[in-house]
């Protein structure tokens, strides 16, 4: 047998040594050796292979725009949703569309190849929407895009939004989103739930809410969430989103709440970048984190992958792009620090956030669609600490990103000539 690549020496996530071999857009094999002819060949050995990088939470919209039409002086979820007020009647459908296609740049040089993002609603003209769907259709090569119509300014709070959503979703956009916490009253947040997961079973669609991103420990949207997923019969195609409330709960109404989302089949997509900045802004000290009890959820058996949201935008003023640095920064905010605990991190922006996603062709099996990444480690938990460069992209077959190994050369008597920080760890004991 022929190949048209194959990935060569490689270590598998799992431990495992092995070349990959590709045929068009599909793995074909995986086996210790491959000695086959192929046009193109990437020498991964010593480093980790691993499927690719996917963010479940993102907002294309409004992404490399900060400081359009200013900063977002106080750091707050509250001013930056006024200043997408303001910078929204300024935007223009080639200016969210290049912003949106640079991101993509950004996201394949990271082996970030499946994002979900939601799109803002709440514009009468669905400028974003239109703009969204033409990258979706660009980047399909490479990205697997899912849009969520997101009513940002809330489903009954912005006069239009509902049947912006409506003409969304007719569109061609993917899931079905909400902000049940940003209505007027918390009775309008439980109907938005109630009424957006309707619509969502009606249309066959999934469901993603930002669910209680607030503070205030009396915000229970999730509750509401669960019930409908169960009451509609969509397990497992519902997720709600930040869910920071919870962070703020009565540790009694919590141990109710989490079996419910357990037993409803809703996943959970905590932020931990744009959560770890914007929640808490009202306490002196102790300060809140502000990100959802995720070793609790993963304890009860809710599926939990963590989210990108923001990057340079009226939200957050920083990020690249990298799903480590999102792993990183949650494993510590949860305290996720046992060799199990890091690992799973690592798997929560790969394997989890694609299930979430419902994208079964993604992995390293034969027949899985052949997207990849090669990286400078040696294992998963080696990837997070080093937030470790991506050596090889492969979408679909092809390569579309690469980068020479970048070790730092020393000069100091007696010691090595080059570093990279890389470390073996001893294997740990059962």
């Amino acid at each position: 047998m022929s190949f048209d690549l194959i990935v060569k020496g490689g270590t598998l996530p799992d431990g495992t040594v092995a070349d990959i071999g590709i045929k068009g857009d599909t793995i074909a094999a995986i086996e210790p050796r491959i000695e086959a002819a192929a046009k193109t060949v990437v020498d991964a050995s010593g480093n980790l292979v691993t499927q690719p990088f996917v963010d479940p939470h993102f907002h294309m919209d409004a992404t490399l725009s900060y400081g359009l039409p200013r900063i977002n002086a106080s750091g707050t979820l509250l001013e930056g949703i006024s200043l997408w007020g303001e910078l929204k009647p300024l935007l223009t459908h080639e200016a969210v569309k290049e912003r949106a296609l640079a991101y993509c740049d950004w996201a394949v040089s990271m082996g970030l190849l499946a994002i979900r993002t939601h799109v803002d609603t709440c514009d009468d003209r669905l400028l974003a929407v239109e703009a969204l769907l033409e990258v979706k259709k660009e980047i399909a090569p490479y990205i697997d895009l899912q849009l969520v119509a997101f009513p940002q300014d809330g489903l009954y709070r912005s006069p239009t939004a509902r049947q912006n959503t409506i003409r969304a979703l007719d569109m061609g956009v993917d899931v079905v989103g909400g902000i049940p916490h940003f209505e007027r009253t918390m009775a309008d947040g439980t109907r938005s739930v109630t009424e957006l997961c309707e619509i969502a079973a009606e249309r066959g669609l999934m469901v993603d809410l930002h669910c209680d991103e607030t503070d205030d420990p009396l915000s229970r949207h999730i509750e509401q969430l669960a019930y409908e997923a169960q009451r509609l019969g969509m397990q497992d195609r519902v997720a709600g989103s930040h869910l920071t409330s919870m962070h703020s709960m009565d540790n009694y109404y919590v141990s109710k709440l989490l079996p419910l989302i357990a037993e409803a089949g809703v996943s959970a997509i905590p932020n931990p970048l744009i959560n770890i900045m914007l929640q808490g802004r009202h306490d002196t000290y102790p300060k809140r984190r502000g990100m959802t009890r995720v070793p609790e959820m993963l304890k009860a058996g809710i599926r939990v992958g963590w989210g990108q949201d923001c990057v340079l935008d009226p939200w957050y003023s920083l990020g690249t792009a990298d799903m480590l640095d999102v792993a990183f920064m949650g494993l510590h905010v949860a305290q996720m620090s046992s060799p199990a605990d890091m690992r799973r991190c690592f798997d929560m922006v790969t394997k989890v956030n694609a299930e979430i996603m419902g994208l079964d062709h993604l992995g390293l099996e034969v027949g899985k669609t052949a997207s990849l990444v090669v990286l400078d480690a040696g294992n998963p938990i080696e990837a997070v600490r080093l937030r470790a460069e991506r050596l090889c992209v492969v979408a679909r077959g092809k390569v579309v990103a690469e980068r020479p190994r970048r070790d730092t050369a020393l000069s100091i008597r007696g010691r090595p000539a080059t570093i990279n920080r890389r470390h073996v760890v001893p294997p740990q004991a059962d």
